[in-house]
């Protein structure tokens, strides 16, 4: 087996590399990385390929001999990059690996920002089923993009591939500051933004951490994954013959309720909170069909993820980098 992996230095990239090399299930299996400016540290098991999947000539010595297929990387709200990574990048991969004799599987790690994120109301859990509905800008319309041309490639070549479409990843203590008020906070909506400098100050002071709630002014229900479970998800998909030409949502099994995170941060933090009214709506995607056809399970619930966010302690020499906000 000899993996390509693209957005190997990301979250999930390098997750996923720590988890791939230690363990037992693929010790014979060799990993080629695909990246463009950032590199990793030398591993016996892994190969660094230096170049842009928007190049073709790249992607083609990138893919020769490779066996399967795993793509993470994304750009967010760039529109001078963002075709180039997901509408070029996914589609040479995609050719190069039809016409590979070597190729076995592609597995591509979507967004559920293809149908809307929190943007738009839904009466019901978000399925496989639900129709692409991007929200405005070009991040949203990049995750659509790449689901149908994975998908199409079903039809058109019955290329083996899988999605996993995955909501808002988070990890180490990245969901302690996506609370946060000031620049420190991990993502959005941008909380400071809708008070006062004098208020964002003494809510900064005073620990105080926000209740996001939909415009009929009802805690928000909101998705969110630990990348634990992304590397779990992924781990499970490889080689799994249920896996062939599927979408699967991949989340907690239920979304983060703002209300129920407050209270519990309020009994064992004693952190206080301060309700944010907002344009954004509840939804559920539902990860139903994952855990029956292919028996993956999330490990991280709500009260597992804020525990472990707020006991994770920082090495000196492990400074939170945020590449991009969200």
């Amino acid at each position: 087996m000899r993996l390509l992996i693209t957005g190997a230095t990301g979250k999930v990239g390098m997750a996923f590399l720590n988890h791939f090399f230690s363990g037992e299930a693929f010790s014979l299996a060799q990993v080629r990385a695909l990246c463009h400016r950032r590199l990793l540290e030398p591993n016996p098991r892994l190969e660094v390929f230096q170049g842009s999947i928007s190049n073709r000539t790249v992607v083609r010595e990138a893919m020769k001999g490779v066996t399967h297929v795993l793509h993470l990387a994304t750009v967010k709200e760039t529109p001078d990059q963002v075709m180039n990574v997901a509408v070029k990048g996914m589609f040479w991969l995609l050719e190069e690996a039809r016409e590979s004799p070597d190729f076995e599987q592609f597995i591509f790690v979507g967004g559920d920002a293809s149908v809307g994120h929190f943007f738009y109301p839904y009466e019901e859990p978000i399925t496989e089923e639900t129709p692409h509905k991007a929200y405005p800008g070009c991040y949203a319309l990049s995750k659509v993009l790449e689901e149908v041309m994975l998908m199409q490639s079903w039809h058109q070549y019955d290329l083996n591939g899988c999605c996993l479409r995955a909501p808002w990843i988070m990890e180490k203590d990245d969901f302690k500051y996506s609370l946060a008020f000031g620049p420190e906070q991990f993502g959005g909506p941008r909380w400071s933004s809708y008070f006062s400098e004098k208020h964002v100050k003494k809510f900064r002071d005073q620990g105080i951490i926000p209740i996001m709630l939909d415009p009929d002014c009802r805690p928000v229900k909101r998705n969110i994954i630990h990348v634990d479970d992304v590397v779990s998800a992924i781990v499970t998909a490889i080689n799994h013959p249920g896996a062939r030409q599927q979408l699967f949502n991949i989340a907690m099994d239920q979304p983060l309720d703002y209300q129920k995170m407050a209270d519990y941060l309020k009994k064992h933090r004693g952190l206080k909170s301060v309700n944010v009214p907002t344009k954004f709506y509840s939804t559920w995607l539902d990860n139903s069909k994952i855990r029956k056809e292919l028996g993956w399970q999330p490990a991280y619930n709500m009260k597992k993820l804020i525990d472990a966010a707020w006991e994770y302690e920082r090495d000196p020499d492990d400074p939170r980098k945020v590449w991009y906000p969200g």
